[in-house]
């Protein structure tokens, strides 16, 4: 059985491993909205779809860029996982 510290420290370790993955794609999509957001309020265009595709897309961009490092950190965190016993 495993104890409330074990336990508290696998919830700790998976909730950083996801903000340490998700922080790169999601200071993208933040970045390029504010970027166009800023332009929209300059040119006085205020149209709200307009925000939408880049910011996808540049969210894909870095995902796909960033793909073998998250694969890495998952991979060190799975091994991690496995050798406390935890799955």
């Amino acid at each position: 059985m495993f104890t409330d510290d074990a336990m508290l420290e696998a919830v700790r370790t998976s909730l950083f491993v996801t903000i340490k993955i998700a922080l790169p794609i999601l200071a993208a999509g933040v970045a390029i909205g504010l970027t166009i957001s800023i332009i929209q309020s300059v040119t006085q265009i205020q149209e709200q779809t307009l925000v939408f595709v880049p910011k996808i897309l540049a969210m894909l961009i870095v995902t796909i860029a960033i793909l073998h490092w998250i694969i890495e950190r998952m991979g060190e965190f799975a091994t991690d996982m496995f050798r406390l016993g935890f799955v």
